[in-house]
């Protein structure tokens, strides 16, 4: 296979004894210590990659730090439970730099006193290849089917490779293999694979025995440890067959092979060679410090506003490392190809910016089904736009986890995480801009509803016959208190030469806004402060309604519109509300961009709550 890749062959060694026993694995690392000297003497290579736990992986490790070469080792720190561990472990000690595939490999490593400076958490590069690997033509390739020499003895003693489903052989290709494994209906043995690579397809998995039991898995495996009984494996067949499990990300994202580069790029050979340890182990928060190989875990967050289209790059403190906006266009086709094009552009630009992109959250108005990732039906300000499954095609083409929910849930989650809500237990959070939106968070967890249509603050009703709202109702605070609100009122005063006072001017082709609006009130124009008034007042009757309802002890004002209601929703809860409620906090939200810090808190709040 060496010879297929077309790779240049130094140096043929050949080391392994016959026999499969523990004495033929102590001679072959004994033949290969006594050959490698003369090899390693004559390639004097800068760096000695070495991979994984095998015996021959230790002969190799032990001759080039013997000799003074550096050794970078892929895989240390994992766990598995048996001889494995012994030998990937004493790899470690010999290795001087670390690749490692999980959170918990990484702390690991660092546990063993390892220097943390010389740790990259990239990832399996197996993974590169296998998220992206499955392949429409593989009927051909299952008919070459796989397993070991002792399998194929049991198969031929028990008669069972005479049965038309059985198929044994020796070794697969491993382009062959994956797919045999992409597209099986269960997997069972005692291999890593089972508990590593077949994770990136969600195949089912029965681990047998104890050889494996370390290992970090995905909910695609089961494990049979007592594997002598007959009964419980094929119990476990009847529940694993067939079933599909979502795709597993604990050993890599499929970024791993540009980050081991970057990381090999970034050895400095002049620096010394001895090998430092970290003693004592450092504390499980601290991380690597190498800033060029530093990588931010961050979230892709896209807000679908009824204008703009924007996709960035959070990190986990709140900082917008990259933003990308497009206007959004109007057919539904065109609106989903611009998010994919714009979500792969932002995810490849994240390994160069040195974040780790842990999924996709969206942000979009309208009602939508979390839990599906489906937006219900969304505002007249976004057309078609109803019924639509945007968690599938954006997870396909980035291979990574996908949240959609509603702008005003999305609010109250940055709130919660980035703003005034950090550590509130019960507060509400008002989007005051083009519409009326907003969030409930009731004992630290968002509200959706039994219909995910809870928290549609904006069509709270406060006057019954007020003005009709998008919605074709009447009344609601939308209809008076939203940006749209607010132009019509504008356009109404300017269509009867009301609206302009002195130090003001508007050019001919100039649309009115709501900005107008406020511009003329605070120039003194009391037919616009009236009408400010009013929406201030229908807003706070709104939140007194909130308040009367669901209780919070705060009340967070969102949106460009936030500073100008803010005292005129205080008065009203002061004239208005329970004198049990009077108490509530009303204050303005102080972050810059709640739709995208809220889409990647949907990211953020759940990836994070995992111990692998």
């Amino acid at each position: 296979m060496i010879e297929q890749d077309d790779f240049d062959i130094h140096t043929r060694l050949h080391t392994i004894v016959r026999g499969e026993d523990e004495a033929a694995m102590v001679e072959s690392v004994g033949l290969a210590l006594v050959k490698l000297p003369d090899v390693l003497n004559r390639l004097k290579p800068d760096i000695m990659i070495v991979h994984g736990d095998r015996f021959d992986a230790l002969a190799l490790a032990t001759s080039a730090a013997l000799m003074n070469i550096r050794i970078l080792h892929i895989e240390g720190g994992e766990v598995s439970g048996t001889i494995d561990d012994s030998i990937r472990h004493a790899i470690t000690k010999l290795a001087h730099y670390h690749v490692c595939c999980t959170r918990s490999a990484e702390q690991h490593l660092i546990a063993m006193c390892e220097d943390h400076d010389r740790i990259l958490l990239a990832g399996c590069p197996s993974y590169d290849k296998l998220l992206s690997a499955k392949n429409k033509d593989y009927m051909s390739i299952i008919r070459m089917w796989l397993g070991s020499k002792e399998m194929v003895r049991v198969m031929r003693k028990k008669g069972i490779e005479h049965h038309p489903n059985f198929r044994a052989v020796k070794h697969v290709p491993f382009d062959q293999f994956i797919q045999l494994v992409a597209h099986a209906g269960c997997m069972i043995g005692n291999s890593s694979c089972g508990v590593r690579e077949v994770g990136a397809f969600g195949t089912p998995v029965i681990n047998l025995g104890t050889r494996q039991t370390g290992r970090e898995t995905g909910e695609n495996v089961l494990h049979v440890r007592d594997a002598d009984t007959q009964d419980k494996i094929l119990h476990a067949l009847q529940l694993q067959f067939g079933k599909q499990y979502p795709c597993s990300k604990i050993y890599g994202d499929g970024n791993a092979v540009p980050r081991i580069l970057k990381f090999l790029k970034s050895i400095d050979l002049k620096e010394p060679l001895q090998k430092k340890f970290c003693f004592p182990p450092v504390k499980d928060n601290i991380s690597q410090d190498i800033d060029h190989i530093l990588e931010t875990q961050s979230a892709l967050a896209v807000d679908l506003g009824g204008t703009n289209l924007r996709v960035a790059i959070v990190s986990m403190k709140g900082e917008i490392v990259k933003k990308y906006t497009q206007l959004n266009p109007k057919t539904y086709e065109d609106r989903l190809e611009l998010i994919l094009k714009m979500c792969v552009e932002a995810a490849s630009e994240a390994v160069n910016v040195n974040c780790r992109i842990l999924g996709v959250g969206i942000s979009t108005g309208g009602r939508v089904n979390p839990r599906e990732g489906i937006v219900l039906h969304s505002t007249k300000l976004i057309q078609e736009w109803s019924s639509v499954n945007l968690r599938t095609p954006i997870s396909d083409a980035l291979h990574l986890p996908v949240w959609v929910d509603n702008d005003g849930n999305c609010a109250a989650l940055a709130e919660r995480k980035f703003g005034h809500g950090k550590g509130i237990e019960n507060f509400v959070t008002l989007i005051t801009g083009t519409g009326i939106g907003g969030g409930i968070i009731h004992q630290h967890e968002l509200i959706h509803g039994s219909s995910f249509c809870a928290a549609e603050l904006g069509h709270i009703v406060v006057s019954l016959d007020g003005p009709e709202c998008l919605c074709g109702s009447q009344g609601c605070i939308e209809a008076y208190a939203s940006g749209i609100a607010l132009q019509r009122e504008a356009k109404k005063l300017h269509d009867e030469d009301l609206l302009l006072v002195e130090g003001m001017s508007m050019k001919k082709e100039e649309v009115v806004s709501a900005a107008h609006l406020i511009q003329a009130a605070k120039l003194g124009n009391t037919k616009a402060d009236n009408i400010l008034r009013t929406a201030g007042t229908a807003l706070g009757l709104g939140v007194v309604n909130i308040l009367h309802t669901v209780n919070p002890s705060l009340v967070i004002l969102s949106g460009i519109l936030a500073s100008h209601y803010v005292n005129a929703v205080k008065d009203v809860i002061n004239r208005q509300a329970l004198s049990s409620v009077k108490t509530v906090d009303v204050v303005v939200s102080n972050l810059a961009d709640p739709a995208l810090l809220g889409a990647a808190s949907l990211v953020l709040d759940y990836t994070t709550r995992r111990i692998y």
